[in-house]
């Protein structure tokens, strides 16, 4: 069971460090994304929500504060959740099946996080081994 909790810890970790990166490389189209969406103030929430991925996600993948990265993570897939992918809501250019495919995947990896988040009864292996 270890092992499966921390290869599942790893891969949600990945969810979030990789995405974090690529709103780095792809800043200006992200930000447009958020305008689209009606963020209010993306030009602060983007760069925050860049530290919290990669941040979170490295901490994830090494075994760190794990529960409580878990839950912030978690809170935070529930604000991008109903920000960015309220298939309810119809743009130009925005496919509603796919935001809503992308709001259930989500909530699937809300899930997680939470019971990750609970999982701290469990022994917590770093990456690399160790205690």
């Amino acid at each position: 069971m270890t092992f499966a909790v921390t290869l599942g810890r790893f891969l949600l970790a990945l969810y979030f460090f990789l995405p974090g990166i690529s709103k780095i490389t792809g800043y200006a189209d992200t930000l447009s994304y958020m305008s689209l969406h009606n963020i209010p103030l993306p030009e602060v929430l983007l760069p925050v929500t860049i530290v919290v991925q990669v941040a979170g996600g490295l901490m994830l993948m090494l075994g760190l504060r794990v529960g409580q990265v878990a839950l912030v993570l978690a809170a935070l897939t529930l604000i991008i959740n109903m920000g960015m992918h309220d298939f309810w809501n119809v743009y130009e250019g925005v496919s509603q099946a796919h935001e809503t495919q992308n709001f259930v995947k989500n909530l699937a990896i809300f899930a997680g996080l939470l019971v990750l988040s609970g999982a701290e009864d469990l022994p917590q292996h770093r990456l690399f081994g160790g205690h």
